[in-house]
């Protein structure tokens, strides 16, 4: 179901993201929710809730790292 706020999105992407990857994160995932509605838009058996998740990561990951020493996402051209 898609987030009105970045205090809705999950636990762990709330602990380990910076405010602006949260924003992304929540944009990426209820552009996708709404996108993916129907199966047979998907590429494979996924959830509309898997392929949101999917997607939302993906964007994260277009301007965010994950730091090996902390576990904590960081700006690509910070790391």
């Amino acid at each position: 179901m898609p987030y009105n706020d970045i205090k809705s999105l999950p636990d762990p992407v709330r602990a380990h993201l910076p405010q602006h990857a949260q924003e992304i994160y929540k944009e990426a995932f209820n552009n996708a929710w709404d996108e993916y509605k129907d199966p047979e838009d998907r590429r494979d058996s996924s959830s509309q809730d898997q392929t949101a998740h999917k997607v939302a990561w993906s964007a994260v990951k277009r301007s965010y790292v994950k730091d090996d020493d902390s576990g904590n996402w960081v700006p690509k051209h910070k790391k």
